[in-house]
């Protein structure tokens, strides 16, 4: 997903807080150990048992059994929940508030908001004592050492098109790595149900898809191969225009209104990431270039929530995705 707009500026008293956390206060120690070795050590919640796991920024001891955990991304918060994890905080989208509604209302009613993806209220965090952190570098690399002051931080590298790894260090870190294995199974197992109803893996690879995404404060996204629905899409094995290999670094390849044309293929997606008369959704879509697109032409635009579609990042999203993908594709 495209990265939230950073704020630096962080509260004076989210910092005198966090300063006032140390290392030994919580119990967290980094170890050279390797991955999935455990030992009897602090933690949080006073759960003695740790285990090592390899992250970003290194290895980083974590209680065997976390009972307070804090995301930080929609990706580790559908990576928690598919694991049948309840955090106890996560941030959420600028955009807006709340959390995706795709996620079961019942699972997150209870999860405190702990300020927005890429600037979440340190102070806030430190309150729900965690006993541990996901996050990914991308997000919240610069702010890892007062993270780690407040509990063991368990940090991807990035987002979007590594969702699959990160799920696996995600289940790592909560020690959940059966539950892992069966959301990877029935995950292969919907793609091939969903391939089969749209018409088969010739049909699929036969039939070009595009995804555009119309942001508020900047230029048209037509999204390429590496990103998280670009590899939904790779798992059905649809076509993808040519246009998809211009994609600066795999992730989009960004157009003005007059160029929409580019974005032409069989099957167009869309979503609109903020307010969509902002982000020219309305008046790109009414345009002349739009409606002369093949799939305009043909029936064949489908608007999507870009909070699922784009942000979710996870298997339960995944889920969801393929579902409306075949009711749209054979509808």
């Amino acid at each position: 997903m495209a990265p939230s707009v950073r704020r630096r500026g962080l509260a004076l008293g989210a910092l005198s807080l966090v300063g006032a956390l140390t290392l030994s206060a919580c119990g967290f120690s980094e170890s050279g150990g390797s991955a999935g070795g455990s030992s009897e050590s602090g933690s949080g919640s006073g759960n003695a048992k740790t285990h090592t796991v390899k992250t970003a920024m290194g290895d980083v001891e974590v209680p065997v059994e976390p009972e307070r955990v804090v995301v930080l991304d929609t990706g580790e918060l559908d990576s928690a929940l598919t694991l049948g994890v309840q955090p106890v905080g996560a941030t959420h989208s600028a955009s807006e508030d709340g959390f995706p509604s795709y996620l079961p209302a019942s699972r997150t009613k209870d999860i405190k908001e702990v300020g927005e993806i890429a600037n979440p209220d340190l102070e806030t965090v430190a309150s729900l004592k965690p006993d541990l952190i996901l996050t990914s570098k991308v997000r919240d690399g610069d702010r890892y050492e007062q993270l780690r002051a407040i509990a063991p931080t368990v940090m991807t590298e990035s987002t979007g098109s590594a969702w699959k790894e990160n799920f696996q260090l995600h289940a790592e870190a909560l020690g959940k790595q059966a539950e892992a294995k069966k959301a990877v199974a029935d995950y292969d197992a919907h793609v091939a149900e969903v391939t089969e109803a749209i018409g088969g893996k010739k049909k699929a690879a036969g039939t070009d898809v595009n995804f555009v995404r119309f942001v508020e404060g900047a230029d048209i996204r037509i999204y390429g191969k590496q990103n998280y629905i670009g590899s939904i899409l790779a798992d059905l094995g649809m076509g993808r225009p040519a246009i998809t290999d211009k994609a600066k670094d795999g992730f989009s390849y960004d157009v003005s209104p007059e160029k929409i044309d580019l974005a032409d293929a069989d099957v167009v997606f869309t979503s609109t990431y903020g307010d969509p008369a902002k982000a020219g959704t309305t008046k790109t879509m009414n345009s002349g270039l739009w409606k002369g697109l093949k799939a305009s032409k043909d029936g064949k635009v489908f608007e999507v929530d870009d909070r699922l579609w784009i942000a979710g990042i996870g298997y339960t999203a995944a889920g969801r995705i393929l579902d409306e993908f075949r009711t749209k594709m054979t509808g």
